[in-house]
């Protein structure tokens, strides 16, 4: 077994066939980090001429010192229960890497730790891949722990609908009733979700930078956003998806419902009559009278909107990736004035849908924080991914193959200080 350089193409063929495969490990993201200061490196190990492990390995030059840290996002696709192989890999990645003059290497394997279901909780009898950690620690490599929140530069904790085997109809049972009941409120409310093309891309700019300055977050420059259509979208990984309401037609059926009720009072007017129990038809009257007032008070809504903005708005918008057996929310955003709409339910049913008719497996909400607290400020994110039914995924975590023990130390020292200066900074400012 040797490790070889591999090229795009060599490095594609495998990894496509490769249950592990997820979009960072393509070279559509390797071109993507290029970007941002990294180079990509494509390896694998052939025995007898046949890849039988391979990995994306990007390389970042590290600040005043001449030396480099490796990261293998999603780690290596590599079948991890072969203790000889993974060796060997091991190895070999450690020689590649220290020739390359780099202070260690960091993967994030896309291996599940343990099994859970929806509410988090940990699945009896269920599976559990802590076979995985040891033998990667029995390697050497250093795992970070197993870590909750934003800690990693993956999210270590996903929400995942497997939808394999499934239509639509079947997989809209697993909704719960919340769910179910905003979608059918976005459906009489005239929403609709339609894909952005390459000219549009401002407009997701937009609704990211409304939704960063709401939740104090730092956005990116068009200029990324333009780079991750240019790297995906032609080979069709890539979808952006906007929620539009169509107030022209809302208002009419607004209309046309005030109209019917307006008339259904009156007639109970008219039928009337002595014997009537005026306890029930007063409360009948008290009823369709409320009804009229919220028609009215939407009516008013939608007509200031109309005014302000046009027969059309953009309420929200998402990004996908589309790789491997899966489909990625991987970010999106809406604008505070719309957030009562709750337009993000569509996109999702939207493409939960679509995620089925194209025979992928898993519809993946990504992120979470693996804190399934109530009083999490963050626990909203969770449940509202929950209400469209599947599992929490919790991954193995974080390792680092260590290359310099000295530098490594250097280095965690240095990223260390640095970040608590950072965040100083911002208690500060704040």
């Amino acid at each position: 077994m040797e490790l070889v350089k591999l090229t795009e193409k060599e490095f594609k063929t495998f990894a496509d066939k490769h249950e592990q495969v997820t979009f960072h490990q393509t070279k559509e993201w390797s071109h993507l980090k290029a970007k941002n200061g990294w180079t990509g490196h494509f390896v694998g190990l052939k025995d007898n001429k046949k890849i039988i492990a391979a990995a994306l390995l990007l390389a970042k030059n590290v600040p005043i010192v001449k030396k480099k840290m490796f990261y293998s996002p999603r780690g290596f696709l590599i079948d991890y229960n072969n203790k000889d192989v993974l060796e060997t890999f091991t190895k070999e990645i450690k020689e590649y890497a220290k020739k390359e003059g780099a202070i260690f290497v960091k993967i994030d394997p896309y291996i599940p730790y343990q099994e859970h279901n929806n509410a988090g909780d940990i699945v009896e009898d269920g599976f559990n891949n802590n076979n995985i950690v040891e033998n990667l620690k029995n390697l050497g490599y250093k795992h970070t722990g197993f870590t909750k929140m934003n800690e990693n530069l993956q999210p270590r904790w996903m929400f995942v609908t497997n939808v394999k085997g499934k239509t639509f109809e079947e997989a809209k049972q697993d909704f719960d009733g919340k769910t179910k009941r905003i979608l059918k409120k976005n459906a009489k409310t005239m929403i609709s979700v339609r894909e952005l093309e390459k000219e549009e891309l401002p407009i997701f700019k937009d609704i990211m930078q409304s939704t960063s300055d709401r939740r104090e977050f730092v956005d990116r420059p068009l200029s990324y956003y333009e780079s991750m259509w240019n790297a995906f979208h032609d080979e069709k990984h890539l979808k952006i998806m906007v929620s539009e309401l169509n107030i022209k037609d809302y208002l009419e059926n607004l209309n046309q419902d005030l109209e019917a009720v307006i008339k259904e009072i009156k007639e109970r007017e008219e039928r009337k009559t002595a014997d009537v129990n005026e306890q029930k038809f007063q409360a009948k009257q008290k009823e369709s009278k409320e009804k009229q007032e919220k028609l009215e008070n939407q009516i008013k809504e939608m007509s200031e909107l109309k005014e302000k903005h046009g027969n059309k708005i953009i309420l929200g918008g998402m990004l996908f990736l589309l790789y491997g057996n899966e489909i990625v929310y991987l970010m999106g955003g809406s604008y505070k004035e719309f957030l009562h709409f709750q337009s993000a339910y569509s996109i999702h049913e939207y493409m939960i849908k679509y995620t089925i008719e194209n025979n992928y497996e898993n519809y993946n909400f990504y992120g979470i924080t693996g804190i399934f607290d109530e009083s999490n400020p963050l626990y909203g994110i969770y449940f509202s991914k929950k209400g469209f039914g599947g599992n929490v995924v919790e991954l193995i975590g974080e390792f680092d193959l260590i290359i310099s023990k000295f530098w490594y130390t250097t280095y965690n020292i240095a990223f260390g200080t640095y970040h608590t200066l950072k965040n100083l900074k911002k208690k500060i400012i704040k």
